[in-house]
Parts: structure tokens; C-alpha cells; sequence
């Protein structure tokens, strides 16, 4: 049996912001939310900061235009974020 996987970059159709997690809905159906404290930037960005967040590139880019700071789909979907999980308290 052959298979053949087709490996495509991510590309959001849809962005938003809710309760400081930012959520991207993907051509391929997936939606993906990753915690917005995981970047330095927009750690420090109030909720309607956050909710700014606009589509670029084609889809391949995340702006927010008053926080100057712009992230590539491909880079988060993929994990690669600037800070580690804050700790949990025990």
C-alpha cells in the first residue's frame, strides 16, 4: 500500500481572542488556541489588545497593529513560543 502525506503550512482563515488565549481556525478545519501569556509582547497586552488581532500575509502572519507585534501561524501552530508555561500554583 502506498501513501503519500501532503505536509502544507498552516494557514488561518479566522482569528480572535477570548479569556487571553488567542484561537486560530486553519483552511484544514482545525482550530488552534494558544495562551497568549507564552509571548512577551502580548503578555503584557490588555484583553481588547488582544482581541485586535488581525489576518496578514495570505494567512501566514497574526498582527496586532497598536502592540507592533506581528507572529507567524506556521511558528505557533508548531510550538515555538518566547516564554514557558507559568507555573501552577500547589
Amino acid at each position: 500500500m502506498n501513501t503519500t502525506i501532503f505536509k502544507t503550512e498552516p494557514i488561518a482563515i479566522k482569528a480572535w481572542a477570548e479569556k487571553r488565549i488567542v484561537y486560530l481556525e486553519l483552511t484544514d478545519g482545525r482550530i488552534f488556541g494558544f495562551p497568549a501569556d507564552r509571548f512577551r509582547i502580548l503578555s503584557q497586552a490588555s484583553e481588547n489588545q488582544l482581541k485586535a488581532v488581525q489576518i496578514e500575509v495570505g494567512g501566514h502572519a497574526l498582527r496586532w497593529e497598536e502592540l507592533d507585534e506581528d507572529l507567524t501561524v506556521s511558528g505557533v501552530v508548531a510550538g515555538q513560543f518566547q516564554l514557558p508555561l507559568p507555573r501552577q500554583a500547589a
